[in-house]
């Protein structure tokens, strides 16, 4: 039986590192006004993980978390600020695409996109299916 794949990382910093262990079952896109302030994008894109298969490795432990609704709170470094993901109380761990070490355009290329009406009229979202 083959190993899982476990894809690596981190903030600019690189006090908080992470270890998310395949298969990646959801990758999505989302224009939602929270996402986009959390991200400072135009759109976030997305990894869902369940919570036991992401693990905190840097020296600065697990990352800051800011509460940001009934179900989910956003993560990120303390130290320069890099958002991460979200933690969500499912237990779910999202990570933002730009967080790994390596962009994995292929493999985690968005199946849906949440809330298309926030992003501007001239964005063409195009999802890969």
């Amino acid at each position: 039986m083959a190993r899982p794949r476990v894809y690596e990382g981190g903030c600019l910093c690189g006090a908080i590192r992470f270890e998310a262990t395949g298969p990646i079952p959801k990758p999505h896109s989302c224009s939602c006004r929270m996402c986009q302030r959390h991200s400072g994008a135009l759109t976030a894109i997305w990894v869902e993980l369940p919570a036991d298969r992401v693990r905190w490795t840097g020296s600065g432990g697990e990352p800051a978390s800011y509460r940001s609704s009934k179900v989910s709170s956003r993560a990120f470094c303390p130290a320069c600020g890099s958002s991460l993901g979200a933690i969500d109380d499912d237990p779910v761990v999202a990570l933002l695409l730009g967080a790994f070490d390596k962009a994995h355009y292929k493999e985690f290329a968005p199946g849906s996109h949440s809330y298309v009406t926030p992003r501007p009229k001239w964005w063409k979202v195009h999802i890969a299916i």
